[in-house]
């Protein structure tokens, strides 16, 4: 950049990542595209929260990513728990109540939460939110 970077910029990166991912087994590449940009933040450093929104809302439950397959990509099991142990999973509260899945049937560290909060996590400070 012409002048040096901005002031508060460091090396490119937020220092934040939200990422909502809407696509589960019916769209599987933007599905896994999401999951390993969210494993691939969690490892470089960056603070991830990943947003399991519509047909990606059931990864929330034990055994289902085990069942998504695409060929030549990461398991999506894997991924998921890298985000998991480093980051942070929230599953929509509507997504979660169109498929009557409760705070009990999911994967222990998921969260259940609203647009409320994904919207007031988006707007942070050096926050860069992605949408699959």
């Amino acid at each position: 950049m012409r002048g040096g970077p901005p002031e508060g910029y460091a090396s490119g990166m937020a220092k934040k990542l939200v990422i909502k991912v809407t696509a589960g087994a019916d769209a599987p590449e933007r599905c896994s595209q999401a999951f390993t940009v969210a494993a691939v933040a969690v490892a470089s450093g960056v603070e991830v929260s990943l947003w399991l929104t519509g047909e990606s809302s059931w990864f929330a439950l034990p055994g289902r990513a085990a069942e998504f397959e695409l060929p030549h990509a990461a398991p999506l099991p894997d991924l998921l728990e890298s985000v998991l142990a480093a980051g942070s999973v929230t599953l929509c509260t509507q997504c979660a109540a169109r498929r009557e899945i409760t705070e009990k049937d999911v994967i222990e560290g998921v969260r259940i939460a609203g647009a409320q909060v994904f919207v007031q996590e988006a707007l942070g400070d050096e926050t860069q939110a992605l949408v699959y």
